[in-house]
């Protein structure tokens, strides 16, 4: 499992990968206060939630090198031959592509947030939203991977099953941002995510095994 978990972090450091969602997410701090204005209350009010749906975004950008390239190269075939089960290779893969984005994310809000001019306060609670709410982006995008794997156009599809999925995360993620007390849209938010964690390994390794038969 190390070993896979660690392919998977090598094949994400690769040809700028991990940068990309880093990127992005910066890109959309700084250029936000722009499009609302330099006015601080409204900012606070509203910076939460576009720094959710940045990081929402980001963390589809590598939908496509998540399962595709695996299944068209004869990996995943590889791994079934060695008596890996596809539950376990969707295991390491959700933690690769959680490590490849999520812990970056964090550090990434602390400058975004200064470029937003966010309060110290709502920073502590976008980390802590963070923390719980980007395994679940994680185990969304990998489900949404093995879905579209071999089907043409399949990032736009990936999308559009996305994003609709990942609005709970979205709703928790910023209300918890932009609200002093939110005790409970962090249950909501922690639950939805423990949720699709559990749910990836499975919907992911069905994917595989559906793929495999065609």
């Amino acid at each position: 499992m190390r070993a896979l978990i660690l392919r998977e972090l090598r094949l994400a450091g690769t040809g700028g990968h991990m940068l990309l969602p880093l990127i992005f997410f910066l890109l959309v701090a700084a250029l936000f206060p722009f499009a609302v204005g330099p006015d601080r209350p409204l900012l606070a009010r509203t910076g939460g939630g576009a720094l959710w749906m940045a990081a929402l975004l980001a963390a589809l950008l590598p939908v496509e090198r998540l399962i595709e390239p695996d299944r068209a190269n004869g990996v995943l075939d590889q791994f079934a031959v060695r008596g890996l089960a596809e539950e376990n290779v969707a295991i390491a893969k959700l933690v690769g592509h959680w490590l490849s984005f999520g812990p970056p994310l964090m550090i990434a809000a602390i400058p975004a947030a200064a470029l937003m001019k966010l309060p110290a306060a709502l920073l502590q609670r976008l980390e802590l939203g963070l923390m719980v709410g980007t395994p679940g982006l994680a185990a969304l995008t990998l489900m949404v991977a093995g879905l579209t794997a071999g089907l043409r156009g399949s990032g736009a599809l990936a999308g559009l099953l996305m994003l609709p999925l990942a609005v709970p995360i979205l709703i928790f993620g910023a209300g918890l941002a932009e609200q002093e007390n939110a005790a409970g849209a962090l249950k909501l938010l922690a639950a939805v995510s423990l949720l699709l964690v559990a749910a990836a390994p499975f919907v992911t390794g069905a994917a595989i095994r559906a793929g495999r038969s065609f």
